[in-house]
């Protein structure tokens, strides 16, 4: 359809580009999709374009039992930066694409195969714990060095960690045992919306659901 010149006309193409914008669900007014390179491998991150699209998993939910399934803090621990969707798209984009940052998982294994967020490194908050025998080889890998006889933290990964949502401990108990050995709290971001706010706005996972 050709828009000619006329008030009719160029309400009713006014409209149709109107409604056309609509289907566009971007991530910002600014921002449609991310591409980050994790470790050379290119992730996009977009948000879904069903506009119909419901959450139909186990994160529809409102109500667990608490005992375990409490409400988190928004602030795990001086220091330590709580994280939204924005800002952990921009950690890819500036940290991790850099080598410099690390999005952890800290959900158990078979919940991280169900679908995580693009570059997201699984590491279940229970082998940050002290009781763990390879918790050591783990801090080495984040960056770590115990040479000396005590932990030197002066150049570890920052790093950003999340989990199942603001209903989910696992990742208030894997920031407690780094800050516990020394992990300088400034290198530890908290997403506390985890999986939860990033499926119920549509953004893209490694498993998406058909």
């Amino acid at each position: 359809m050709k828009c000619h010149i006329g008030v009719a006309l160029l309400v009713a193409c006014a409209t149709m580009a109107s409604s056309a914008m609509a289907q566009d669900v971007r991530i910002t007014q600014d921002l449609d999709k991310v591409s980050v390179n994790v470790s050379g491998v290119n992730v996009l991150i977009e948000r879904n374009q069903n506009q119909a699209n419901r959450l139909s998993s186990e994160f529809t939910k409102t109500s667990r039992p608490c005992p375990p399934f409490c409400i988190q803090p928004m602030t795990l621990a001086e220091g330590v930066s709580t994280f939204g969707e924005l800002e952990v798209i921009g950690f890819l984009q500036d940290e991790v694409a850099a080598g410099k940052g690390l999005l952890i998982d800290t959900r158990l294994p078979e919940w991280h195969e169900k679908g995580s967020i693009p570059g997201a490194v699984n590491l279940p908050f229970s082998t940050l714990e002290d009781n763990n025998p390879f918790r050591d080889e783990i801090l080495r890998a984040l960056g770590a060095n115990d040479a000396g006889g005590s932990w030197d933290f002066s150049k570890v990964f920052t790093l950003t960690l999340f989990c199942n949502g603001p209903w989910c401990e696992q990742t208030s108990r894997a920031v407690t045992a780094l800050l516990e050995v020394g992990y300088p709290p400034e290198k530890l971001n908290f997403y506390r919306g985890g999986m939860q706010s990033w499926l119920l706005l549509g953004l893209t996972t490694t498993n998406p659901a058909g």
